[in-house]
């Protein structure tokens, strides 16, 4: 009998810039299970100090799942940053890569050293060609994946307006063969995707990208498997052969790139809006950063709504904390949010059966009809979010008189 499992292999530990100091195997077990995740990466596996607390932490037993000692499952897993010239214009593409040991680890390290240092940040930068990157790579094992991170995001992805390429195959070049995922971002979904034939061989992940273990980063993306045992190569050949379950994903406009816009000019407008402007900002009369709604329609050759016929399903939700603190009205460390989210997840055991299963009713007995309302929205697909811009995540729009008619 298949197992679901929902994962979030791309994460950060303390070791990265801009993350939380208290990141550390304990805090992300602890959170992970709260959260209703079955499976982590490990996150800045090429960083010597984290490395050997992966060491001391984690246990290995040949299948490539690496445990806690209370037996919560790992995979070995590195984000990295390629920077350097391709066609006359600079390039810098965010990879996620994993392995299926430390024996690995250390090869691909030893790799990496050769070409820069691993030391000063959990996610080191490079300039090695997106092709040149992938061979290597796959000398060392063709047991690794690798996976371009946040694909549209504007400054590191690699279909990126400003540093990014039109395809899996301008950047990876003949090695594209050797990439067989790539993960949507925050600020695009599956359906986004589905425009472009040209990413119809690739399999679509979703993960969080997360700088610390709350709740509202920590799985706010992830990729669920279905499996009759957890192995690693049971976890790549579901994502090379298109065999996930389904993805859980933020409404695109949640994402930070959603719209097209300049976070300090506090202007932000759609793609048809930014033709209208010549893509000039009318407040600071600079080029706008141009987002990924502009982008995909650049790019798509498809109209809106298609669907191809191999195409997983996903499923679009926001973090039960943005709901609560939406609701609220107020911030999601706030402690009265803190406190209808302890009373949710002692109520149901975690944040995604709170979010995908718990039925309304039952929810309503433990927290006020808002709320109970509101996550309803969120199972349907139907929170408004005004759309993120230039850096700027997405906000919440609820209307909380309507929501008190409708309870």
């Amino acid at each position: 009998m298949k197992m679901q499992l929902i994962s979030d292999l791309h994460i950060h530990s303390r070791f990265s810039r801009g993350t939380s100091q208290d990141l550390n195997i304990t805090n992300l077990e602890k959170w992970a299970k709260i959260k209703g995740l079955g499976l982590l990466g490990t996150g800045d596996f090429c960083h010597p100090e984290w490395l050997r607390e992966l060491k001391r932490e984690l246990n290995e037993d040949g299948s490539g799942i690496l445990r806690t000692k209370n037996d919560f499952p790992f995979v070995l897993s590195n984000e990295v940053s390629l920077m350097y010239n391709q066609g006359n214009k600079q390039r810098r593409v965010h990879l996620v890569l994993l392995a299926p040991s430390f024996e690995i680890v250390e090869k691909i390290t030893n790799y990496l050293k050769t070409k820069g240092r691993i030391d000063y940040d959990g996610r080191p930068i490079f300039s090695i060609p997106c092709r040149d990157f992938a061979e290597a790579m796959f000398n060392i094992s063709d047991d690794i994946e690798i996976i371009p991170a946040h694909a549209w995001t504007p400054w590191f992805g690699i279909f990126g307006s400003v540093t990014g390429f039109d395809s899996i195959e301008e950047a990876f070049l003949d090695k594209a063969n050797l990439i067989h995922a790539f993960e949507t971002g925050m600020s695009s979904d599956p359906a986004m995707n589905w425009r472009l034939s040209r990413l119809d061989k690739y399999t679509i992940v979703s993960f969080s990208d997360s700088h610390c273990y709350w709740p509202w980063r920590l799985g706010r993306e992830a990729t669920v498997f279905e499996l009759q045992k957890l192995t690693y190569k049971n976890i790549i050949e579901s994502i090379r052969n298109n065999k996930i379950a389904f993805t859980i994903e933020t409404p695109p406009g949640y994402g930070k790139y959603h719209y097209d816009g300049h976070r300090f000019c506090n202007f932000s407008c759609s793609p048809s809006e930014t033709k209208k402007y010549n893509g000039v900002c009318p407040v600071c009369r600079k080029p706008l950063t141009i987002g990924v709604l502009h982008r995909v329609e650049e790019l798509a050759d498809r109209r809106e709504g298609f669907r191809p016929s191999h195409a997983r399903p996903f499923k679009s939700l926001l973090p039960l904390h943005e709901l609560i603190a939406a609701v609220l009205q107020t911030s999601v460390t706030a402690k009265k949010v803190w406190q209808e989210y302890k009373n949710l997840i002692d109520a149901f055991g975690n944040e995604f059966c709170v979010l995908l299963d718990a039925p309304v009713e039952q929810i309503k007995k433990v927290t006020s009809p808002q709320i109970a309302h509101a996550i309803k929205l969120n199972r349907d697909g139907k929170i408004k979010v005004k759309p993120g811009y230039d850096g700027k995540y997405g906000e919440l729009v609820l209307e909380i008189e309507k929501q008190e008619k409708l309870c």
